[in-house]
């Protein structure tokens, strides 16, 4: 039988979700504790990858197990099993070809950047005390939504077979002292949205033109689009599927 697994993480203290050989991985972790607890050798297939540093409020991986899962029980084990940076919230039953990767029709993200210095959100937004014009940078997320081809904000020697990914919104709000950057799309290239903001950054701060901005589009060129923001203010929010609520 096949299995969603839906969690949450903070990523800190991991090197992303994937697999490293020599440094620790949220799929390393939770696949450990997913295999203890059911007493199985288990493989979970995530819906994607994050980097090194940034964090999941909603992400998905699907697992097979022999024998139907008693979700609740489990879903506590785990979360006595598991570490506090990482949480299980619900196990789906699924039909036997459902794929956590393949199978997601949206994935969203959000970027938290701190505009005064606040220690508990150290780890957790990034701290940019510039004054930016959120307008300007709205206007440049509205560019975005014309465009497919994103190889610009894609990172380098990548092995994916096309840069085109189909954007539904990218805009900023203001929330007390804090500019949070959504965008949703139905899928991502590797560093494209920490890309895409350090090119808005460049927007609101006046260094770029919306005129630039769109021209950094059509490039399709990496060095001409601006700088990778950090990775600890990015998180993935949302994750959907057709055939789960």
């Amino acid at each position: 039988m096949r299995y969603f697994i839906k969690f949450s993480y903070k990523g800190t203290n991991y090197h992303g979700w994937q697999y490293q050989p020599n440094a620790t991985s949220v799929q390393e972790t939770l696949t450990k504790a997913l295999s203890v607890v059911l007493n199985s050798e288990l493989e979970i297939m995530g819906a994607g990858r994050t980097d090194t540093g940034v964090h999941a409020k909603e992400m998905f991986g699907h697992f097979d197990f022999k024998n139907e899962i008693e979700t609740p029980t489990l879903i506590h084990k785990l979360n006595s099993f598991l570490p506090k940076d990482i949480a299980v919230h619900d196990i789906i039953p699924v039909h036997d070809d459902a794929h956590a990767r393949f199978d997601a029709t949206k994935r969203t993200y959000e970027y938290h950047i701190n505009t005064t210095k606040n220690v508990f959100l150290e780890e957790l937004s990034w701290y940019y005390h510039q004054k930016l014009d959120i307008n300007l940078m709205n206007e440049a997320g509205k560019i975005l939504l014309k465009h497919t081809d994103f190889q610009c904000f894609s990172k380098v020697n990548t092995d994916v077979n096309t840069f085109n990914c189909k954007i539904t919104e990218a805009f900023w709000k203001e929330e007390k002292k804090q500019l949070i950057f959504t965008i949703s799309a139905d899928r991502f290239l590797r560093n494209m949205v920490r890309a895409i903001v350090g090119t808005l950054v460049y927007v609101g701060l006046g260094k770029i033109t919306l005129q630039d901005f769109n021209a950094i589009i059509e490039s399709k060129d990496r060095g001409k689009a601006g700088f990778s923001v950090p990775a600890h203010g990015l998180y993935l929010t949302e994750i959907k599927y057709d055939y789960i609520k």
